[in-house]
């Protein structure tokens, strides 16, 4: 499960890298995004790309069990592979739905329950990278978007045990507008030797204390 990760660009730069006009108006996002966080998200309008800034999660209802009254909505910000063609089936099967996540690097919490720490994961062939995702209109925050996940990759073991859905460059339209079939070939695991992970000191439960990002690999290594 993937529960942060940082953009560390801007809006401008963003959109250029990928090929989208520059919002009108600027974005208000951290640049550490949790779940109920705001982040941007490029999806396909009429033809044409769109940067928008959505809240990350799908609303998730729940009922108290002891009052039997419903709980604040929760929300669901990742969504299994092997679930696509099921609880995902609605959005994932329109293209206009799919979306893809901007990120320079996601973290996972590393570490014995009470100390974890964050372990920064980027990509080295793609300092702006982009998440596989989906995205919808909701009542509870407006528009939203949850990440695709797959199994990691065996690098990622003993880090985690699934990870984002990254997309190569030449992926991403086909994600955008291509039909289910034809896109669930892109639901895979990214090359392990191109992912690199920086271990850190900062603590998991340091939530919205923006923390540094990996640096930007000179060249592929492992984990």
């Amino acid at each position: 499960m993937c529960n942060l990760y940082t953009e560390r660009k801007s809006a401008a730069e963003v959109a250029a890298h990928f090929g989208v006009d520059p919002p009108m108006q600027a974005f208000n996002t951290a640049e550490d995004v949790y779940p109920g966080y705001s982040g941007m998200v490029v999806r396909e309008a009429e033809g044409r790309r769109i940067l928008q800034s959505m809240t990350w999660g799908f609303p998730r209802h729940s009922k108290n069990k002891k009052t039997g009254l419903p709980n604040k909505p929760g929300y669901t910000n990742n969504a299994r592979d092997d679930m696509l063609w099921i609880i995902w089936k609605q959005w994932y099967t329109d293209p206009a739905q799919r979306c893809l996540i901007p990120f320079t690097a996601f973290a996972e919490a590393v570490g014995e329950k009470g100390s974890m720490t964050k372990t920064w994961i980027s990509v080295a062939d793609q300092p702006l990278a982009a998440w596989a995702g989906l995205w919808r209109p909701t009542v509870e925050w407006g528009d939203a978007y949850t990440g695709v996940m797959v199994d990691a990759t065996d690098e990622l073991l003993d880090i985690h045990d699934r990870m984002p859905v990254i997309l190569h460059p030449e992926e991403h339209e086909i994600w955008l507008r291509a039909p289910a079939e034809e896109a669930i070939k892109l639901v895979r695991k990214y090359p392990g030797d191109r992912l690199v992970a920086d271990h850190t000191n900062d603590p998991w439960s340091n939530r919205g204390k923006p923390s540094a990002p990996p640096p930007a690999p000179e060249m592929p290594s492992l984990l």
